[in-house]
């Protein structure tokens, strides 16, 4: 049966009265379509019970935060923003497993709304939460493909309760109710981020140059493709994006030795995250990628192409 945005969206709204009665929420917005879609929602259900949190952990992508603030106040929403780049950094010093990433960044991001939920009479935590997050989290006979931020990144005690209104759905409904919402565009169709954010896309130890590294790679990678499908020289993938690798290699620079950082591009098609193909990019549009990006970031002297599908990779590195 196809999946009719209008009907979940009755539902979801009186399924968050129900579960939330007459208390205060902390909805957590990162930006992406998932948490706007389920902010927006609780909104429309229990207008005036919401303190809407943004979290600047320093692992979003290059100029975010201020995207974000953008966003919002175009929409109408008071949305308060944190600065917990210190702490999210140095909590990850040193880690190296991304396990081990996932579940501090998970917890630090719980932590933070806990401390803010203490300020005000704050009962719910309401999350973008939505199907892959928990099915590849693992638990239930599953195996943990990797622990979602969000799942099984938080900590066993909390001392906020869930509200997941989007739990159930995958990446391509959510588009769909975001459209019949009345988002614009540029957020219900905007590309997967994930939840760690940069963190899962810096392979090994995360530095603040890694971490600057990435969002420029990114941003270049983002634009070059976005302006590739503008001229319809491709169509646009589903996910599309920089990495960084943990190794250097040897390269040149004008006439000297340089040992610089590996930066892999990826790029897939899928339908909802859960298997995914590398997509075709024409070689030129990745030729201007490479060479804007070694030309640009001068620690980085290498450029590749990720041409694995999912499975047997995952769309991100870590």
């Amino acid at each position: 049966m196809p999946f009719e945005a209008k009907k979940f969206i009755v539902q979801a709204e009186e399924d968050i009265r129900e579960r939330m009665g007459k208390d205060h929420a902390i909805t957590a917005v990162s930006g992406g379509v998932d948490s706007f879609v389920a902010a927006t929602l609780a909104a429309r259900a229990v207008p005036g019970q919401l303190h809407i949190v943004y979290v600047d952990n320093g692992l979003m992508r290059k100029d975010e935060t201020g995207k974000v603030k953008a966003v919002a106040k175009a929409l109408g929403v008071d949305l308060k923003v944190v600065d917990a780049r210190k702490r999210f950094l140095d909590a990850l010093k040193g880690v190296i497993e991304p396990e081990t990433k996932r579940k501090i960044i998970g917890e630090a991001f719980v932590r933070i709304f806990e401390d803010e939920a203490k300020a005000t009479d704050v009962k719910f935590l309401i999350q973008g939460t939505i199907a892959p997050d928990w099915i590849e989290s693992g638990g239930m006979g599953r195996d943990t493909i990797k622990s979602h931020h969000n799942v099984g990144g938080l900590p066993e005690k909390m001392h906020l309760k869930l509200c997941e209104p989007l739990r159930e759905l995958y990446k391509h409904e959510v588009r769909l109710v975001g459209k019949e919402l009345g988002l614009p565009e540029s957020i219900h169709q905007r590309q997967p981020f994930p939840g760690p954010g940069l963190a899962v896309r810096i392979v090994g130890e995360i530095t603040e140059e890694k971490i600057h590294i990435v969002q420029e790679a990114c941003d270049i990678a983002e634009n070059e493709i976005d302006a590739a499908v503008a001229a319809k020289k491709m169509e646009r993938p589903w996910q599309y994006f920089a990495a960084l690798l943990p190794s250097k290699t040897v390269g040149v620079r004008g006439d000297e030795r340089a040992y610089q950082y590996t930066v892999i591009v990826r790029a897939v098609r899928s339908l909802d995250g859960m298997t995914a193909n590398f997509s075709h990019i024409p070689p030129e549009v990745l030729e201007r990628i490479s060479t804007r990006i070694t030309n640009e970031i001068r620690t980085v002297g290498r450029v590749v192409y990720d041409i694995t599908n999912k499975p047997p990779g995952t769309i991100e590195m870590e």
